[in-house]
């Protein structure tokens, strides 16, 4: 299993943010091929203070040849070029596997 972690940092306006992610970007993300699981939570800290991040994203694939297909796919392409629409604070991805 192979696990797309998109961190998302703080955005400009969290409200607007939450919005788009949730009313355009969430139904992209949900036409990537071969995505057997996709999953978003917001992020706190344990000491209250504000976390380095707004929010996290997970993406899980059967390989690492099924994720960058995916990713190559036109769905996986048009949810990555979405992406600069929405993500004032940026976006950091990572890959976690097995």
């Amino acid at each position: 299993m192979h696990i797309l972690t998109v961190l998302y940092g703080q955005p400009d306006d969290p409200a607007a943010f939450d919005a788009y992610y949730t009313g355009t970007h969430v139904p992209l993300a949900n036409k990537i091929p071969d995505c057997r699981s996709f999953t978003y939570r917001h992020v706190s800290t344990l000491d209250g203070s504000q976390p380095p991040y707004h929010l996290i994203a997970e993406l899980a694939f059967d390989s690492l040849e099924s994720l960058q297909a995916a990713l190559g796919s036109a769905e996986g392409e048009a949810a990555a070029g979405d992406v600069p629409n929405f993500a004032t604070g940026g976006a950091t991805m990572l890959v976690a596997h097995d």
